[in-house]
């Protein structure tokens, strides 16, 4: 037999438990759901946006440097040129410049400077890039070329992506923090008296 005015087993629930949502944390303060909220939207854009950034950039850069392959492999020609001096030094040393000279298309004597082998003898050939003007420069760029800045370009996108990710994250946390301090410290201005009126007695 239960005691009297004791509630029975089978009756209603207290008042506090009726309307309170199934896992609800007391606790949980606006701002901690704002947080999460927030933190799911910015995991979407980074889940969404980063392999989207990457493969848009790297597409791009390398698309770029195709037709800067295209353009350079139309404008640039590899010669036969003759060195018209020794160059002094043995294989093992790095390259140094030389003079060379060699004949264009239309029969004209160019004579230019490229890096030639040290050691090499007076009189050899060596091949060299010439543009339209006849001016020696270095080989055009090639597809490898197009596809590593493809890659590093897509690479450093995605870098970039993360950090701004872990940054706006950081960033978000920084502001509710403070709002979170501030309104504790409210708090605190009304509870302190009270609790400090508790030792004064």
């Amino acid at each position: 037999m239960s005691a009297q005015g004791s509630p029975s087993a089978s009756g209603p629930p207290p008042p506090h438990q009726e309307h309170a949502p199934k896992g609800a944390n007391p606790l949980r303060r606006t701002s901690d759901r704002v947080e999460s909220w927030l933190r799911r939207f910015l995991m979407l854009v980074f889940l969404l946006g980063l392999p989207v950034a990457a493969l848009s950039a790297g597409l791009t850069a390398y698309e770029s440097s195709m037709r800067t392959v295209q353009t350079q492999s139309a404008q640039r020609q590899e010669v036969t040129a003759r060195l018209t001096s020794d160059v002094r030094g043995n294989a093992e040393e790095a390259k140094r410049q030389a003079q060379v000279r060699w004949t264009d298309g239309n029969g004209t004597v160019r004579t230019g400077t490229a890096w030639v082998e040290p050691g090499t003898p007076k009189g050899a050939t060596v091949r060299v890039w010439v543009d339209l003007d006849g001016t020696i420069t270095g080989p055009p760029m090639n597809a490898l070329n197009a596809r590593t800045t493809g890659w590093f370009v897509g690479g450093m996108t995605t870098i970039g992506v993360t950090a701004g990710f872990f940054a706006a994250r950081a960033g978000m946390r920084h502001v509710l923090d403070r709002r979170r301090y501030a309104q504790w410290e409210a708090e605190w201005d009304l509870v302190e008296p009270l609790w400090s009126a508790r030792f004064r007695r």
